[in-house]
């Protein structure tokens, strides 16, 4: 990475020492000059296609020193970070204005104003170090929504598009001398994703960086942005960046905004900015918003008194009275301590998802919303039934997948296209996109699409050495730089590993690559050993399953921070059309993976067997073939599996239904381990009949059911998916019984 600017440096001593001030609301203060259409045209502007009155930035040529006074009002106010007047200065949002071709002029001129005009306060107070921060508005259109209502796949801008456009933004602030780049009131992750990813393009090409400083902007009380996810899921999104500081700012008063602020300081491994706007909107008030400074201070005050926060300023409403008050309550306060956050994967869709190296859980990958694994998804997607995709997508959510495998691998499809409409799609489902997404592909340039349409941080499946280390460097800065998690396959110019050995040596030299060389985060990295198939009639696949297992070990040990995962259905692929024999390989080769260390699996999490569920000899008869313990093994598992083959295809629903005559007790036990709540309503009604209280059904056999399932949860045997399936079993029992306790008080 290349070296912090000298200002930048400058900046990070200061926040050990103190809360910095950032300035006030530029628009609030230039609505205090009545400017009319001939300020904002200026002679530079005579015949505009359209109105230019309302477009801020412009003024910056037009009325160079309405936007210098206003600056040298909030550095005299107390300000030790003043921002360009650049908020809408893209060629997107200029588009509006028909003012493209004037975006690198405009915002180095904003720059140099702002610089002016700080060098100008210098000269007055030499004691005072102050700084221009670069603002980068979110663009007037979004990345994540369709503004089409009856085609929610459209977007009415590309992520290359928002990475063009900031670039050109970017160029003219640096060039223009700003010392800080602030993408700010960030509605949409995947805009801010993409000035990221524009920042880095130019860092690349410049000598040095500058610090860079993010700000979300929470829409309302559910404490989300515009595009759905919460405050800590879209931190996970960003924290590649490594930014100087995350914040937020905009929509929100100090009062509404401090629980978000709580939540981000508590998260965040970097310093807190806090820009609210003045209370809410009130056009009856001078500023357009209801507090006066006194009030927003003393919020504020509150804020820095909790230890929440580095950087303060204010939003829509406030005014260098506002930044003084604010300035004042500061000096009396320290500023945040940047907290050690514990190393953890840590992934994102709409909600959070936190993976520990040695958290001892298993997490699923749902597997069927991919075209080479389920031949339903694929016959929908090649019918174009893209709504019934979705719910498939939506099936293995509710099954309790954790992260969902999206492939479109076929020779018939156009991959890059499929992969950008179907997650499009989901972006509009949040019970689909609430939970991250592993974009599956063997082409790097459907695995590229994809992390242009992916606003939270997703998985990559996968990259490997089987190309040489070149082009494994490559991908792997790239995906650092779309802020992505990535599957790393054994493979390498020797192809694919089978042996332990082999697999833990690729491993290895991926993992030293990528951490001491391309500077990954090793807890972005997962690593896939192969999971290959069992029981084939080959005396040298007889291993495979036992291979996979004991490397998971080794680079468990050898690989601090990585994770592991596997394409389960894999290994027993030789049982295919055998679903009964097929449910009971996975369950067992994952109890004994998991003990191993392996963190995660592509499974179809709505058909797992519960270990301790599978009949005895079957269990045995395939542990002998996962574990090669004896050299029969396969011949003696095809033999016994035609039994269930047969049951398989003759299985009645009375069969299915059997549990039903058990004792009601031994039902809701049964219910709860395996996740069925069909019946629960009607059963634990026959158990509130048995017992003298309500209370009575969920202390006894409701808890009883549940403790069956930790102790299998906590044997390994039940995976972290099939508890959650029991705990809403339980919590829908629960919801049944509270009428009637409610009566009884």
């Amino acid at each position: 990475m290349k070296p912090l600017s000298i200002r930048g440096q400058e900046l990070e001593s200061a926040l050990r020492e103190r809360i910095l001030i950032l300035d006030g609301a530029m628009g609030t203060m230039i609505q205090r000059y009545k400017l009319d259409e001939s300020a904002f045209r200026g002679d530079r502007f005579p015949n505009p296609r359209v109105d230019l009155k309302g477009n801020n930035d412009l003024l910056c040529l037009t009325r160079p020193d309405v936007i210098k006074e206003i600056h040298l009002a909030y550095l005299e106010g107390g300000s030790d970070i003043i921002e360009t007047n650049t908020f809408s200065a893209t060629s997107i949002a200029q588009a509006d204005y028909h003012l493209e071709d004037i975006v690198y002029e405009l915002n180095k001129k904003a720059a140099e104003l702002a610089k002016e005009a700080v060098a100008e306060f210098k000269k007055k107070h030499p004691e005072r170090d102050c700084y221009v921060a670069g603002a980068l508005g979110p663009t007037n259109r979004t990345a994540s929504l369709s503004p089409d209502v009856n085609n929610p796949a459209y977007r009415a801008v590309t992520y290359q598009q928002l990475v063009d456009a900031y670039y050109e933004q970017i160029r003219g602030l640096v060039d223009g001398g700003v010392d800080i780049l602030l993408p700010e009131t960030t509605f949409d992750t995947l805009n801010l994703k993409a000035a990221i990813f524009a920042i880095e393009k130019f860092f690349d090409e410049h000598p040095y960086r500058l610090p860079v400083m993010l700000s979300v902007t929470i829409t309302d009380a559910s404490g989300r942005t515009l595009s759905g996810q919460t405050v800590e899921a879209f931190w996970y999104s960003v924290r590649h960046a490594k930014p100087l500081s995350v914040g937020i700012n905009c929509a929100l008063g100090a009062k509404e905004m401090r629980p978000y602020i709580e939540m981000l300081s508590r998260i965040a491994d970097c310093h807190i900015s806090c820009y609210p706007n003045a209370g809410l909107p009130n056009p009856l008030s001078d500023t357009g918003y209801d507090e006066t400074p006194d009030m927003t201070s003393a919020l504020l005050d509150e804020f820095a008194g909790s230890g929440l926060i580095n950087i303060v300023g204010g939003c829509c409403g406030t005014t260098p009275d506002h930044i003084n008050a604010i300035a004042r309550k500061m000096k009396q306060h320290k500023p945040r301590l940047v907290p050690r956050i514990e190393p953890a994967t840590r992934l994102s869709g709409l909600e959070p998802l936190i993976i520990k190296p040695q958290g001892g859980l298993f997490y699923m990958v749902g597997e069927r919303t991919n075209v080479t694994g389920s031949p339903r998804f694929a016959k929908l997607i090649k019918e174009g039934n893209f709504d019934a995709a979705l719910a498939i997508a939506r099936q293995q959510v509710e099954s309790g997948a954790n992260v969902i495998d999206i492939n479109f691998d076929e020779g018939l499809l156009d991959s890059e296209a499929c992969m950008e409409r179907f997650l499009n799609l989901i972006a509009a489902e949040p019970d689909i996109s609430r939970v991250p997404v592993m974009l599956d592909s063997s082409k790097w340039s459907v695995l590229e699409r994809g992390l242009r349409c992916v606003q939270g941080k997703c998985i990559v499946n996968s990259i490997s050495l089987k190309e040489g280390e070149e082009k494994f460097v490559e991908q792997a800065r790239l995906l650092q730089r779309y802020g992505a998690a990535v599957v790393v396959m054994a493979f390498d110019e020797q192809g694919q590993a089978a042996s332990k050995d082999e697999k833990i040596r690729i491993c290895q030299r991926a993992y030293r690559i990528l951490t001491e060389e391309v500077g990954f985060d090793p807890h972005d990295i997962i690593f896939d050993p192969n999971v290959l198939t069992v029981a084939t009639g080959m005396e040298e696949h007889n291993d495979y399953a036992i291979n996979f297992i004991e490397a998971v070990r080794e680079i468990k040990r050898t690989c601090p921070g990585a994770l592991t995962s596997g394409g389960i259905s894999n290994v027993s692929f030789s049982f295919r059309g055998n679903n009964p024999v097929r449910e009971a390989i996975h369950a067992c080769f994952l109890y004994h993976a998991i003990r191993a260390g392996l963190d995660m699996g592509i499974v179809n999490a709505g058909m797992l067997e519960v270990y301790e569920e599978i009949e005895p000899t079957l269990r045995e008869m395939v542990e002998d073939v996962l574990l090669n313990r004896r050299s029969d093994a396969t011949e003696r598992l095809i033999d016994y599996a035609e039994k269930f083959k047969d049951q398989a295809r003759t299985a009645k629903d009375s069969d299915k239904n059997a549990w039903r005559q058990l004792p009601v007790r031994e039902r809701l036990a049964h219910a709860l381990v395996k996740g069925i709540d069909e019946h629960i309503d009607a059963d634990t009604e026959e158990a509130r009949q048995q017992l003298p209280r309500p209370l009575d059904v969920i202390e006894g056999p409701l808890m009883d059911g549940m403790k069956i399932v930790g102790g299998l949860f906590g044997e390994g045997k039940m995976f972290l998916p099939q508890v959650v399936k029991a705990a809403r079993v339980m919590k829908k029992a629960v919801a049944y019984m509270q009428p009637f306790m409610e009566k009884e008080k």
